[in-house]
């Protein structure tokens, strides 16, 4: 669960109080638990709503990033481009997404959480979250797209 906590966190000690505060709402709500799904799903729901509370996007809203999107569409990377990343350098990548991308490209992505579920979530529209999410692969595409460029 630490690793949740690592990828909406800014650092490791905020990852370590999400897990904290997290495990203290399992214990608190543990007779909440109805055995009909499993155990590690209910805790990683528990964890994800954590991190969301203390990176509300809303705390974000006005973040600056001096990115702006495209008409063109660079989806069609090359498979090259990215395949000599590791998992710890495209975690990092993510990680160093704005907060607002970051979040909504965690649980749409990596959660599998649907866009009207994210924006219920949030409290936000699912039109900002696909948008939110359209910027956080475009950027990503380009840190990659940048980052082979010096490799080569």
């Amino acid at each position: 669960m630490l690793g949740v906590c690592n990828r909406y966190a800014r650092n490791g000690a905020d990852a370590e109080d999400i897990l904290q505060d997290a495990f203290i709402k399992v214990f608190d709500k543990i007779h909440q638990f109805k055995f009909e799904g499993s155990f590690e799903g209910w805790i990683r729901r528990i964890v994800v709503n954590t991190a969301l509370k203390k990176y509300s996007l809303r705390r974000y809203e006005k973040e600056v990033v001096g990115y702006e999107i495209k008409d063109r569409d660079e989806s069609g990377m090359e498979p090259s481009a990215y395949s000599h990343l590791t998992e710890k350098e495209l975690l990092d990548l993510i990680n160093n997404l704005p907060d607002g991308y970051r979040v909504i490209f965690n649980l749409y992505v990596i959660e599998g959480f649907q866009h009207d579920e994210i924006a219920e979530m949030l409290g936000i529209q699912p039109g900002t979250s696909r948008s939110q999410l359209v910027k956080a692969r475009s950027m990503l595409q380009r840190q990659i797209l940048q980052l082979q460029k010096v490799a080569v």
